[in-house]
């Protein structure tokens, strides 16, 4: 999993606009929030990954992340409530994109994947 979320840095930090701009807290917060505190948001953080190249249908998603059809369904609703992906189309056939507001604030997502992947990586010890 590290090494995916290497290559996922990898990805954003070739993506990045030459201006960027400092997200506002809430933005920060938002996309830290949906793909570090979550228990789904490395699965969230792959769907982007995919997203990235080109748009895709949940069925698709469900194909090339060999996951269920219904949790990719699950993570597609969330991320389209809190304007992650926009939707082309509707039930079965939709076509997912990211969404203009995640496109400008991609650089963000450097600093989710670095706390995620000290949060994978941290082992919890009880007494």
């Amino acid at each position: 999993m590290t090494d995916q979320l290497l290559e996922f840095k990898e990805i954003i930090r070739s993506r990045q606009i030459s201006d960027q701009r400092k997200p506002d807290k809430q933005t920060r917060k938002l996309l830290l929030y949906l793909f570090t505190s979550t228990r789904g948001g490395f699965t969230r953080l792959r769907i982007i990954m995919h997203l990235l190249d080109h748009p895709y249908n949940t069925h698709q998603l469900a194909q090339q992340l060999d996951i269920d059809y219904k949790a990719v369904q699950h993570h597609m609703k969330v991320l389209e409530k809190n304007n992650m992906v926009s939707k082309i189309g509707k039930k079965y056939g939709a076509i997912f994109h990211l969404s203009n507001f995640l496109e400008i604030n991609i650089n963000t997502l450097d600093e989710a994947i670095d706390k995620l992947e000290r949060k994978m990586n941290h082992k919890k010890v009880y007494l």
